[in-house]
């Protein structure tokens, strides 16, 4: 007998969920059976998660009872972070409900040790549809346990879209009239200047904006304490926090330059564990670089890697060089919106020294090119960038060139090969497969 679980699941029976503001991601219980898989669901803290599986336990509930339907979150801290509390989970259910779940939801599971083996047993023996969370792509794909691989099927969630941030924010628009109704476009520029300032993590964007600093500062926080600190045991805290600092006001960085920017603040830190607390930020979900893209794994790799982050808030609140600065801030939300759809996105620039934002490629073949500009305007900067982008589509043979912008007058115009895209535009698109939104690029306008 275990009475803290008992304490818990009898505080489940009688817990009443919060309402759930609808996602665009849906989470179908029929997708783990009968392939008998568990179906994983990552992402950064708070970009959450856990409600998105509240929105379907709440739907569960309304065929089965709440002991057919379990919920347990393993950072509640009377918890002990033992497997001991999973190998007793399915009897403690038989005591306090007289049955076994059906629907097993297990929030942040990757804190108990060998939770892995037990879940691969559970999929094995029973019949029970089982759900796990994790802030930490220690249970993503990439990462998975061997004896969970091709038994898992993951879901990432992003913090929301333009689209679910006009939601939470209980304020519709009608795209088709931004370019032709003054009144809707005004209300477009208000709503999406906070969206690419504030970011669009979901309590942020619910919270008074007062209290946007004060939270995305406490997130930050509670992501380099409990995925890089605990998790990886990092002793020089210090270099540590450093090294997201010259992140955070960084475009481009390579291990070399960070090292000897550490250097010169007196940190003693090897090059090898540079690259290590890299790798550890990375798998948090707070960072993701972006490679210079060649044929050749060595030019990769002698380029200067290109800094984006989860959310545009923590670029907002905690970097002293691009916490106003649009043309970053836009570019960072692109980015983020295209990894959505496409797994291989680099960068290019040529000898000259122009620069395309993003290679989107298929099979190893340059499919797209984006060239991302908050502001063309200025005729000298219209110039700079269409000509990167020409240079950059006849050097990588790729026909689909994509110049998107903030600003722009009228829905769309053509430069010769290019097709200028406005941003009102490229957040009609929902998030799909690679192949479904270059067709719906395609058919702009």
């Amino acid at each position: 007998m275990n009475p803290i679980l008992r304490t818990i699941l009898h505080e489940w029976q009688e817990r009443k969920l919060p309402e759930v503001i609808r996602r665009e991601m849906k989470i179908a219980p029929d997708e783990v059976n009968p392939l008998k898989k568990v179906m994983v669901i990552t992402g950064f803290r708070r970009t959450g998660k856990t409600y998105l599986l509240f929105g379907l336990i709440n739907e569960l509930l309304q065929s089965y009872s709440r002991g057919e339907v379990i919920y347990l979150n393993f950072e509640d801290e009377r918890l002990p972070q033992k497997v001991e509390i999973l190998s007793q989970l399915l009897g403690e259910t038989q005591a306090v409900f007289g049955q076994k779940p059906k629907f097993l939801f297990l929030d942040e599971i990757q804190n108990i040790p060998g939770w892995s083996k037990w879940v691969r047993r559970i999929l094995d023996t029973e019949e029970i549809k089982i759900f796990l969370t994790g802030s930490s792509s220690k249970i993503s794909s990439l990462e998975l346990p061997t004896e969970l691989r091709g038994r898992a099927l993951e879901k990432r969630v992003s913090p929301l879209n333009f689209r679910e941030f006009l939601r939470f924010k209980q304020a519709p628009l009608d795209f088709e009239k931004i370019p032709f109704l003054e009144s809707e476009q005004a209300k477009f520029d208000f709503l999406f200047d906070e969206f690419l300032l504030s970011g669009s993590l979901p309590e942020v964007v619910l919270g008074p904006p007062e209290k946007r600093d004060e939270l995305l500062q406490s997130y930050f926080q509670t992501v380099v304490r409990k995925e890089i600190i605990e998790r990886f045991k990092i002793k020089n805290e210090e270099a540590l926090k450093t090294i997201l600092r010259l992140l955070l006001n960084s475009t481009y960085f390579t291990v070399s330059k960070i090292y000897q920017q550490l250097k010169s603040l007196g940190l003693a830190v090897g090059k090898t564990t540079v690259n290590e607390y890299l790798s550890y930020i990375k798998s948090s979900y707070f960072l993701r670089d972006l490679l210079f893209y060649s044929a050749s794994m060595l030019n990769q790799l002698q380029y200067p890697r290109k800094a984006y982050f989860v959310d545009n808030g923590f670029l907002t609140f905690l970097s002293t060089k691009f916490s106003k600065n649009y043309g970053r801030l836009f570019e960072n939300f692109v980015f983020g919106e295209l990894a959505k759809s496409y797994e291989e996105i680099f960068y290019y620039k040529d000898a000259a020294g122009y620069e395309a934002d993003f290679v989107i490629l298929e099979e190893g073949k340059a499919v797209t090119i984006y060239q991302v500009c908050y502001d063309l305007s200025d005729w000298e900067t219209k110039e700079r960038e269409v000509k990167a982008l020409l240079r950059a589509g006849e050097k990588l043979d790729c026909r689909d060139l994509r110049l998107l912008t903030r600003y722009l007058a009228g829905r769309e115009e053509e430069i010769g090969k290019i097709k200028t895209v406005a941003v009102n535009d490229f957040l009609t698109l929902a998030p799909a497969t690679a192949k479904s939104l270059a067709e719906a690029a395609k058919n702009l306008g």
